[in-house]
């Protein structure tokens, strides 16, 4: 019983994988092209998201600024979940639907990318992000699950929605992590030229 439902997971996971794949390839090769002319242009991607999405944006952020698979100059990423003493002073201070948004703008600029993240697309403090970061002239990439909620509305015809249609929260998150690492390794083939992912 119990081995049949850890079998169970594994199934369901890559069952969603394979149909998402042809579905998400066009608005993955976006995000890469947006995060692609943010970096090569001296500028940064700020990350956000709450719970496993908030480890998502930590994730993506630690694999930009250190290295994916391969050697690499470092490149600009930062994760806005991370300094205790912002989140605690702005939700403290002003309300937590603010802890994404005020760091937006004071960190971003235009030709920046903001990675949102939220699996309902209907996460506050990530739509509050997602405008903060249209008043900064800086592009979103917004990874969501389900209908794409709120954020399908929120986002603009020059931002990327990365949408996985589920409503299991676990699988939306394992396609998330799955795209990421697909932009992260489209940059690099990008900059450092097409090299197989070593086995």
């Amino acid at each position: 019983m119990l081995e049949q439902r850890i079998q169970q997971h594994f199934i369901d996971s890559a069952d969603l994988k394979y149909q998402m794949a042809e579905i998400l390839v066009a608005p993955i090769a976006a995000a890469v092209q947006a995060v692609l002319a943010c970096v090569t242009g001296g500028n940064k991607v700020l990350a956000c998201g709450n719970g496993g999405s908030a480890a998502d944006a930590q994730h993506f952020a630690a694999e930009f600024v250190g290295r994916f698979e391969r050697e690499r100059p470092e490149l600009g990423a930062i994760a806005l979940t991370t300094d205790s003493s912002i989140l605690t002073a702005v939700a403290n201070d002003y309300d937590f639907n603010s802890v994404f948004s005020r760091q937006v703008r004071a960190l971003g600029q235009p030709g920046d990318v903001l990675l949102a993240i939220s699996t309902s697309g209907n996460s506050a403090n990530v739509l509050a992000a997602i405008e903060a970061a249209h008043e900064r002239e800086m592009v979103v990439v917004g990874l969501s699950g389900r209908d794409g909620g709120k954020m399908s509305r929120a986002l603009r015809d020059t931002d990327v929605h990365i949408c996985v249609a589920s409503d299991r929260t676990a699988r939306i998150q394992e396609v998330h992590i799955l795209a990421l690492h697909c932009i992260c390794d489209a940059v690099d083939a990008q900059l450092l030229g097409d090299q197989e992912a070593s086995t």
